[in-house]
Order: structure tokens, then sequence, then C-alpha cells
């Protein structure tokens, strides 16, 4: 992987280079790469004058940084009770068999990265998965292939395309 300085240079500017706003620029440089490559992060303790193993304290506390390469497209399952009762577990293996990958895995192209997390609290439209920023409730296992076309193809998901009532939940 080659660092791109410029890229670096226009985060921290934009940050004015200062350490106390760390997480905001590690936050910047995992939007631009999906994860927080080493060289990069050797670039950043260089430019601000931080210990290497200080960034990797902050970089590891949080569970929103990541060390290792993610998808473009992070996708998350509610595991939560409201999900794990309305089916989230077929939705997951619905997930599964679209991406040809496993709950943790991120597939060999960097597009797309498959999680679990707890709760997403939304209970009232679960099953419940995240793409991004995207939120789709009442998700049925045989949506799947749709939802994950429109990305695979960089359509634009918006509100009214966006998964929200499915199948015949109240």
């Amino acid at each position: 992987m080659e660092v791109n300085t410029e890229l670096i240079e226009k985060i921290l500017k934009k940050w004015q280079y200062r350490k106390d706003f760390l997480i905001e620029i590690l936050q910047d440089i995992q939007d631009e790469y999906h994860y927080l490559p080493r060289l990069v992060l050797m670039e950043i303790s260089r430019y601000l004058e931080i210990p290497l193993n200080q960034i990797y304290e902050v970089a590891t506390y949080y569970k929103a940084f990541s060390l290792e390469p993610k998808g473009k497209f992070q996708i998350s399952i509610c595991k939560g009770t409201a999900c794990h009762v309305r089916g989230a577990a077929t939705v997951q293996g619905a997930l599964e068999r679209e991406l040809g990958i496993k709950l943790g895995e991120t597939d060999k192209n960097l597009e797309f990265t498959l999680e679990a997390v707890r709760c997403l609290g939304c209970c009232g439209l679960a099953p419940v998965i995240t793409i991004n920023q995207d939120v789709f409730g009442k998700v049925e296992a045989n949506e799947i292939p749709r939802i994950i076309e429109k990305y695979r193809k960089g359509q634009t998901i918006t509100a009214s395309t966006k998964v929200t009532s499915g199948g015949s939940r109240p």
C-alpha cells in the first residue's frame, strides 16, 4: 500500500495539526481507507509528534476503529433479542450466501464486510440491518439479493427504496 501524503496533509490541515483532534483525524483516515493502515498511522505519528504506541492505544480502544481492511460497504446485522426473535439468523444466512462470506469477514474485493452488533436501537423494525449509514427494517431473507445488488451497481439508496415495511409482519 502506498501512503497518500497529500490526503494525510489535507486531513491534518482540516484539524489544524492538533494532537487533541487525534480521534477526529483517525475517523477521517478510516473514512478514506475503510481501516487504519499502519503506514498511515506512522505518518500521523511523525506529523503530530505523537508516539505510535499512543495512536495504537486510541485506535484499539474504540470499537469504531479497525486495523484490518474493511469493505467499502459495512453491513451490520442486529443480533439483539427483538431481531433474533424475528428472524435475524435467517437474514444472516441470506447475507452470507449472497456475499460469499461469513459473519466477521470481508470479501476478497474489499467491497463488503459483514458484522454483528448487539442492538441497533430500533427494535420495532426487527430484524434490522445497516449498510454503512443506511438502515433497513423488517428485512426478510428473500429481499437480501435485491438490496445487495443495488450496492454492487452503485445505485443510490433512498428512503423510498429502503426496506422499511417488508412482509406481512405487524
